[in-house]
């Protein structure tokens, strides 16, 4: 099993920059990929952005450009930097890893993760 803790949300004015962390354990071994998740009051679940064991990085049309996946693998910590923050990533903020074979194809749907942290809030204001 793998467990996931994310730490590093809170409110911060339009313009502001945020720093999430994903801490792993357990059969991280494993792991293929992580990615960050957010979903938002009413909305359904939305991929933010990943990373995998190739080193390969995809983002969402609305962050790209403003926010940057990374990982310590010395660690096992995975880091959200969030830069120019807008209202509209106000979210609950979720880590997430998976192990599927066919990692190099995976992409940014629920579907490819079996394992998903609790979440941590993020709230922008104007």
């Amino acid at each position: 099993q793998v467990q996931l803790v994310e730490s590093g949300g809170g409110s911060v004015q339009a313009g502001g920059s945020l720093r999430l962390s994903c801490a792993a354990s357990g059969s991280t071994n494993r792991l293929k990929y992580m990615s960050w998740f957010r979903q938002a009051p009413g909305k359904e679940r939305e991929g933010v952005a990943l990373i995998d064991i190739g080193g390969r990085t995809s983002y969402a049309d609305s962050v790209m450009g403003r926010f940057t996946i990374s990982q310590d693998n010395a660690k096992n910590t995975l880091y959200l930097q969030m830069n120019s923050l807008e209202p509209e990533d106000t979210a609950i903020y979720y880590c997430a890893a998976g192990a599927s074979l066919v990692w190099r194809n995976i992409d940014l749907r629920p579907l490819w993760y079996a394992y998903w942290g609790q979440g941590t809030q993020v709230t922008v204001s104007s």
